[in-house]
């Protein structure tokens, strides 16, 4: 079979580079690219992450299409693609509610959406590596209401990755991933600003030791990727930041007060989360 990968970042490169290691095993014939960006398609092509870039048109007799673009992107694929009825369209993107709500009748069936739990803070062709995908979770959401022959494809290819697959539906999906992924991102970009609006930035970082570095690191991610996150998982985001806030709030009051034992109890409390990793 003929898989298409449409964006070629560091997902959609990385899973190319995953696919050609598993190709005999899933009977993949070729592994097709696309891009909108002219220069990345040429350095996929040049860092080996697909075999031949082509137009989006051209994937519509692929046997699977995967969709890695930023959320936007996906959305508006999924919009004007006109596979054919055999096709398994996969959607990989972070965040779900909106971009299912948006999937024409007509291909319903044939979109399986998920969400692969890995990533880096690196973005484009350069930033694909082969092993992101293995040993990690990828979530299927609301995949009751996708056709099961094509549930089963999406399942056969990750589980041949070496993933491991849960089931979750669309709200509860992006509730709990604004938590643990699209938070995060959130806080790493404030604390890169805060510090860059400082007056003397460069001897504040020239002092940077291990726990900046580490809190820091998630705001070299791509904007234009996360701003597509933001905007979709809106409401949710701002749930979990309005969390985030309150234990802020509390953690201000206690250190305005002087309120030592409880900041220790607070802090202590903060230590059992690595009881449930």
């Amino acid at each position: 079979m003929q898989v298409g990968i449409v964006g070629l970042g560091l997902m959609g490169g990385s899973l190319g580079l995953a696919l050609q290691e598993v190709r005999h095993e899933l009977g993949i014939k070729r592994i097709l690219g696309c891009d909108n960006n002219p220069l990345h398609a040429q350095m996929a092509l040049s860092l080996g992450l697909v075999e031949e870039c082509v137009d989006l048109h051209a994937l519509q007799h692929c046997a699977v299409v995967f969709l890695a673009t930023p959320l936007d992107g996906i959305v508006k694929i999924l919009q004007n693609f006109k596979p054919s009825l055999q096709t398994t369209i996969i959607e990989i993107g972070s965040a779900k509610e909106q971009i299912i709500h948006a999937i024409p009748q007509a291909i319903r069936p044939q979109v399986v959406a998920t969400h692969p739990m890995c990533g880096t803070e690196f973005y484009g062709p350069k930033a694909a590596l082969k092993g992101l995908y293995q040993h990690k979770i990828v979530i299927f959401v609301d995949c009751e209401k996708s056709a099961p022959e094509h549930v089963e494809r999406a399942k056969e290819i990750f589980s041949a990755l070496g993933m491991q697959l849960v089931k979750m539906d669309a709200e509860n999906h992006d509730a709990h991933i604004a938590f643990v992924s699209h938070l995060p991102h959130a806080i790493s970009y404030a604390l890169a600003n805060v510090v860059l609006s400082q007056k003397s930035p460069q001897t504040i970082l020239s002092l940077a030791a291990g726990g900046f570095k580490d809190m820091s690191r998630l705001s070299k991610s791509s904007p234009v990727m996360w701003r597509s996150v933001f905007k979709q998982n809106k409401e949710q985001i701002l749930k979990a930041m309005g969390v985030f806030l309150e234990e802020m709030d509390m953690l201000q009051d206690l250190l305005k007060n002087e309120k030592w034992d409880t900041l220790e109890e607070w802090m202590g409390r903060a230590n059992r989360l690595q009881e449930f990793m």
